[in-house]
């Protein structure tokens, strides 16, 4: 019998999602793929499959399947309580669901996504070659919703033994050596950022100011971008900016003068000048900032522009 999981409950969002469908910007494509990329990158190696393996994102718990046959799964990201047929179990390590049980994330205590990779992968269709949800384009399985069947593939990598090298200590909130995950951090989140593309398009008090002070996350953030609140940074240029190629972690700036932080499901092109670009290793913990959370940002390594 093949081995699938039943969405039992969806919560507010969960989606499928592996490393993205990169090499298509050119036709209008974007990357995609899992938010916080560390943790989809852990939660695959202790269930035992290669990085890319597509495994499910789920945005702040609520999320509850059943499993069809005994399946071995791993849960990463942000720290939330885990069930199994009612009984507490732990993040971050391999978890043996039996057959017929159903396992459960709920509310997590800070962050906002976890991840939960089933040994084999989530073998839905790839498109473009890639399993992948974007919902800005719509590419990719459709968000995941009661009652729907997901298939298992069959593991073609060796499972790696599960011992205190291999799992995230649960008392550590920052990063891991060995996995490169973290928890995601309570309090204010400091990410490291890059001068430019366009910070020519903004006075010299721009970048200064955006270092100053913290920004607070809005509740109009998605996996396409989160929207700051803070202070103003202010153009040098007005005209209109062609518009051109965005990375996740990009730092537009719209007429509000206040930035967004882009995110995986971004758009190909953007038409806002971009002021700075977050490290890409920060991206992913910026993806685990939750709406009314704190961000400064700092300069990556230790230069600082002259202006």
């Amino acid at each position: 019998m093949a081995a699938v999981l039943e969405v039992v409950e969806s919560g507010p969002l969960s989606t499928v999602q592996d490393l993205g469908r990169p090499g298509y910007a050119d036709i209008g494509v974007a990357e995609s793929g899992a938010a916080d990329r560390a943790s989809l990158r852990l939660a695959n190696r202790l269930a035992g499959n290669g990085a890319d393996a597509a495994a499910i994102e789920v945005t702040f718990g609520g999320f509850a399947a059943r499993a069809g046959t005994d399946v071995t799964i791993a849960v990463t990201g942000a720290r939330c309580p885990i069930t199994i047929d009612r009984m507490g179990a732990a993040m971050n390590t391999a978890l043996r669901i039996p057959a017929g049980t159903e396992f459960r994330l709920d509310w997590p205590a800070t962050g906002v996504r976890s991840y939960v990779a089933v040994r084999g992968g989530i073998a839905v269709e790839p498109v473009l070659g890639s399993r992948a949800t974007d919902l800005l384009s719509g590419l990719g399985p459709a968000p995941l919703r009661r009652g729907m069947v997901l298939p298992v593939g069959t593991a073609t990598e060796p499972r790696p033994p599960v011992t205190f090298s291999t799992m995230c200590d649960p008392g550590r909130a920052a990063h891991c050596r060995k996995c490169a995950a973290a928890d995601p951090p309570p309090g204010e989140l400091t990410l490291r950022i890059l001068p430019g593309p366009r910070e020519d398009w903004f006075s010299e008090a721009a970048l200064r100011t955006l270092l100053a002070q913290p920004y607070s996350v809005t509740s109009e953030s998605s996996r396409i971008g989160i929207r700051l609140d803070g202070a103003v940074l202010p153009r040098a240029k007005h005209g209109e900016l062609a518009s051109e190629g965005l990375v996740p972690g990009a730092l537009q700036v719209p007429p509000s003068g206040k930035p967004t932080l882009v995110l995986a499901d971004h758009p190909v092109t953007g038409g806002y000048p971009v002021i700075a670009v977050v490290v890409a290793e920060d991206v992913d913990r910026a993806a685990q900032a939750r709406p009314g959370s704190s961000v400064r940002f700092g300069l990556a390594g230790a230069q600082r522009p002259e202006r």
